[in-house]
């Protein structure tokens, strides 16, 4: 009688203890399955330029050396959540700190790039908003460093909603009004010296 109580205990406790490491495994996996659905999201949402490809030099065209116009970009893979993208474009090895070249928001998600030269002006043709750098002016300002190899990143965000932000708006406004809205993040970077 002993015998047999003591193996329908050792047989529950293998119960207890191989569900519980399946259920361990189960969760892991599915955490698993969320960071690779994440990674695939990000993948998929990718923003590049025709001037210039990821760590590459910014042809001077698109600085304060030349005519300081903004470079084509194109993005793929938008969220299908989107309701807007913004876009910011900043230095951080700028002296003073990271310096702001360029915010633009209320950009349609149904777009798939933004052409060369885009205009100074307060709103695009298509909706889009533009603020204001910290050239103090609105619309773009092309890397500008007093010295040495900066890196400038164009972050493109995905926003499930449109923002009820003025024409000029800073970057510390636009990254305030996105909070808890970011739905997917697309990066490029590029490199300038004089």
């Amino acid at each position: 009688m002993y015998p047999a109580k003591h193996a329908i205990f050792l047989l529950n406790v293998f119960l207890i203890v191989n569900c519980g490491s399946t259920q361990k495994q189960d969760l892991s996996a599915g955490k698993n399955m969320e960071d690779e659905m994440s990674t695939a999201t990000a993948a998929k949402f990718s923003l590049a330029s025709t001037a210039f490809k990821e760590g590459e030099m910014i042809p001077k065209k698109y600085t304060c050396d030349g005519p300081d116009i903004s470079p084509p970009l194109e993005w793929h893979g938008v969220p299908a959540e989107a309701k807007s993208l913004a876009l910011i474009v900043e230095d951080p090895d700028a002296p003073m700190g990271t310096w702001i070249h360029w915010v633009i928001f209320n950009i349609p998600p149904g777009t798939s790039g933004l052409p060369e030269h885009v205009s100074a002006g307060k709103t695009l043709p298509d909706g889009a908003v533009q603020g204001r750098n910290d050239f103090r002016k609105i619309g773009y300002g092309g890397p500008c460093p007093p010295g040495g190899t900066h890196r400038y990143f164009f972050l493109l965000y995905g926003l499930d909603t449109m923002l009820k932000l003025p024409a000029g708006s800073t970057k510390a406004d636009l990254v305030r009004a996105m909070e808890g809205h970011i739905v997917g993040k697309a990066q490029l970077m590029g490199k300038y010296s004089h």
